[in-house]
């Protein structure tokens, strides 16, 4: 039985699949069973597979699976869509308009699904979460794919403090994770991080399917406990 919410003093890896569905087969059964580890359908994965792809996680992986849909308008309805194929949690834009995120948290609560904001190009978390009439169960600190090779581009952990100073939300970490970006988002006060699968002739940062993924998997979980 997945437990509906996620434990604050627990420390957890997202591991995201951003490619198609032959990748998952490829890889999913190297990644240990674990109720720290949760799978994600990554915005291009879903779009490339569609609802079909998250159906097809939920047959190889018995813990959570976070439908990162970026939803943006139509709450309901994408909420729903991706409960029906499996998933217990998805992703709302911070910057879709606060009636939208409003719905999307309210329907995730009664799908006993995780709501997660993310706030991918959001300067201020608070402009955000201020309109809000409910809180999400996840808030997500974002530096995008295309920002991982800008220098200077960090992740904002700076973020975290302000956002714990009003909001009981976890916390989640994004945006070229290794082990090392792992260990500091942990430091700075992160629940979650987000590692991604990806093909080492791309050159993003994540953990490359060339590697050990079994034993990549157990030293995050390791290094983050």
């Amino acid at each position: 039985m997945i437990q509906a919410k996620l434990d604050n003093n627990v420390r957890y890896l997202q591991i995201a699949f951003n490619y198609d569905l032959s990748m998952v087969w490829q890889t999913l059964t190297r990644i240990p069973q674990s109720d720290r580890i949760l799978i994600e359908a990554g915005t291009p994965f879903i779009k490339l597979e569609g609802m079909d792809g998250i159906r097809a996680i939920r047959k190889r992986w018995q813990g959570h699976i976070v439908a990162d849909m970026k939803v943006t308008d139509g709450a309901l309805g994408e909420v729903e869509m991706a409960h029906r194929a499996g998933a217990t949690a998805i992703t709302v834009l911070g910057n879709a308009p606060s009636e939208s995120i409003d719905l999307f948290i309210e329907r995730c609560a009664q799908l006993n699904m995780l709501s997660m904001i993310d706030l991918l190009g959001a300067d201020d978390p608070l402009d955000i979460l201020r309109p809000l009439h409910h809180s999400p169960d996840i808030i997500v600190i974002h530096r995008g794919r295309d920002e991982e090779n800008t220098r200077g581009k960090m992740i904002r952990y700076r973020q975290i403090n302000r956002i714990r100073s009003k909001y009981d939300s976890l916390i989640s970490a994004a945006g070229g994770v290794d082990l090392r970006e792992a260990r500091s988002a942990i430091f700075n006060g992160a629940n979650i991080v987000v590692a991604n699968i990806v093909r080492p002739q791309d050159g993003w940062v994540g953990i490359k399917t060339t590697d050990d993924i079994t034993q990549i998997s157990r030293e995050f979980l390791e290094t983050i406990s």
